[in-house]
């Protein structure tokens, strides 16, 4: 049986599996993992049902597991139960994402690694530890920059009817939802702050309108003021950004880093290149 190392790059929309073996791998993905919603129980459901099927005729000798809300012990206790609930012979280590984006965006180095995917966050990395990290408030109070933050910029200017007639015909063509269904998704059902960022692909779609060009900028420019502005750091260090929002909208990031006069160093989509590496 073929002994294989497991890397996990776990946001609340995907998890990336990396199974690394012998300098090869090979990622699959599964449904993202959030300690906040999912119990003990439920996360190894998800694994057994979803991750299983492709390594259960591999010896998983090591897990090394990065993943959203983990940064609480109470959290990252449950995931690794879970973990060990599937994988009982491997030696398992669970930490936060932040800690996986830092490791694969900076590696060894200094540096400030930011996260702006469904949600956001950031950190001040000193090539082996984080030493400083601007608290995240979550999708409600927080979360600038993010999926989430600007998905909900783009159903308030729905709800309010500041979309132009265009824009108007353009989400309603995109969507085919209500105001009654988009309330109780966002207060009522599972996993909101998911849905909501499920709504910032219309950003994506819609580049070149003004108001789509508005709340990107607006959205990204918050993230900027309110987290990067903080590290004493930022003018020192590279700044490296990872998720699908930093990546989808990496035209904006780079203005924004010229104009704040910050180092932009990588933009990645997924930190999994740098973790294989880094654990390699």
């Amino acid at each position: 049986m073929a002994v294989v190392t497991l890397i996990a790059d776990s946001g609340a929309t995907k998890t990336e599996w990396c199974i690394l073996q012998k300098g090869k791998h090979r990622s699959i993905l599964t449904q993202g993992i959030s300690p906040y919603f999912l119990s003990t129980d439920q996360i190894a459901g998800v694994l057994k049902k979803e991750l299983w099927p492709a390594v259960s005729k591999l010896e998983v000798a090591a897990i090394y597991y990065y993943g959203t809300g983990c940064a609480n012990t109470t959290n990252a206790r449950s995931v690794k139960k879970a973990l060990q609930q599937v994988f009982p012979d491997a030696a398992t280590q669970v930490t936060h994402d932040l800690m996986g984006a830092a490791r694969g965006l900076c590696g060894n180095q200094k540096g400030v690694a930011c996260i702006l995917g469904t949600g956001s966050n950031s950190c001040y990395y000193d090539g082996k530890k984080i030493v400083r990290n601007s608290p995240g408030l979550g999708y409600v109070l927080g979360d600038e920059g993010s999926g989430a933050y600007l998905g909900k910029k783009v159903i308030q200017y729905y709800l309010y009817d500041t979309f132009d007639e265009d824009l108007r015909a353009r989400f309603d063509a995109t969507f085919t939802t209500t105001s009654a269904e988009i309330l109780e998704s966002v207060y009522k059902k599972p996993f909101p702050s998911r849905y909501l960022a499920g709504y910032a692909r219309f950003l994506a779609e819609n580049r070149g309108h003004y108001m789509i060009e508005n709340i990107i900028e607006d959205g990204l420019n918050d993230f900027f003021f309110q987290h990067l502005c903080k590290y004493k750091e930022i003018w020192k260090y590279p700044v490296h950004f990872t998720g699908g929002v930093a990546f989808g909208f990496r035209d904006i990031i780079k203005q924004l880093c010229h104009s704040y006069e910050f180092e932009l160093g990588q933009i990645l989509q997924h930190p999994m290149q740098g973790l294989i590496q880094y654990h390699a």
